[in-house]
């Protein structure tokens, strides 16, 4: 008669025991989200060798093994991918940079930015009309009511650059309110966490005047006197009210290296 339980695959106490752990991480990673394409097989596939023909002595505990596996690989399939690629956010801001500072200049300051040929308006270009015009980035979310931000991250060489929107003060639309760029003294690869952004969307430019690269003497005579300026640093400030009647903030903080301009943040946000 043939005997089947000699050629029926089992694993043996350790094998079964290390596959179980090879699970257990995988539903630990899915959970922190940090799996985005599951690969049973290549989990399997880790545990070659461990498999071996021999009589099974205890059938019935071995479909109870059998069915726990099962069960551990369909909980692992259940559980949603998630993106291990969280994008670096927005770095914070530097509250000694608006400290005291007073609204000193008097022309609107942030009301439009441009990427390349991309042309945008703080408060009224989306986030996903950059993201789109791009073709590359994800969306990231980060904090609660006032501390709510949005954001789209990119690099290219040494550039690295967010566009942010106040999940708050930026609507359901998530409309953009802020955008950074930094110029780093080593190549932005070790931000691989963002998106690299094509070089025709470069330069980044504030009011059709601001970009990286300027002297500081070619920043005051494109701007007009800073509302507080230091050796590494200057700012802009503005407070108005438009047509509207509302209340208008604008706000330009810029990093200077070797007198030239390194670092550029510019944000606009309208109140009521």
């Amino acid at each position: 008669m043939f005997d089947t339980r000699k050629l029926t695959p089992a694993l043996s106490a350790p094998g079964r025991d290390l596959l179980r752990r090879e699970i257990y991480k995988g539903l630990a990673d899915r959970a922190a989200g940090c799996v985005k394409d599951l690969d049973v097989g290549a989990i399997l596939a880790k545990q070659k060798g461990l498999f071996q023909k021999r009589p099974i002595s205890n059938v019935r505990q071995f479909g109870v093994d059998g069915r726990k596996t099962l069960f551990l690989l369909l909980l692992l399939f259940a559980i949603p991918a998630g993106d291990c690629s969280a994008q670096t956010p927005p770095p914070p801001i530097d509250d000694h940079a608006l400290e005291r500072v007073p609204p000193t200049v008097v022309k609107r300051l942030a009301t439009r930015f441009s990427l390349g040929a991309f042309a945008g308006r703080f408060e009224e270009t989306r986030l996903d009309a950059v993201r789109k015009a791009v073709g590359e980035g994800t969306i990231q979310h980060q904090g609660d009511a006032g501390g709510s931000i949005y954001w789209l991250c990119y690099r290219r060489a040494q550039h690295r650059l967010w566009v942010v929107s106040s999940g708050e003060l930026g609507g359901p639309d998530h409309l953009v309110t802020e955008i950074v760029e930094e110029l780093t003294e080593k190549d932005a690869g070790a931000s691989a966490d963002c998106a690299i952004i094509p070089e025709k969307f470069a330069p980044v430019v504030f009011d059709s005047k601001l970009h990286l690269g300027m002297s500081r003497q070619e920043v005051i005579t494109a701007l007009g006197p800073p509302s507080k300026s230091e050796a590494a640093q200057i700012v802009y400030s503005h407070a108005g009210k438009p047509a509207d009647g509302f209340d208008e903030t604008a706000w330009l903080i810029l990093g200077f290296r070797e007198d030239k301009l390194v670092s550029m943040r510019g944000s606009k946000t309208t109140t009521n």
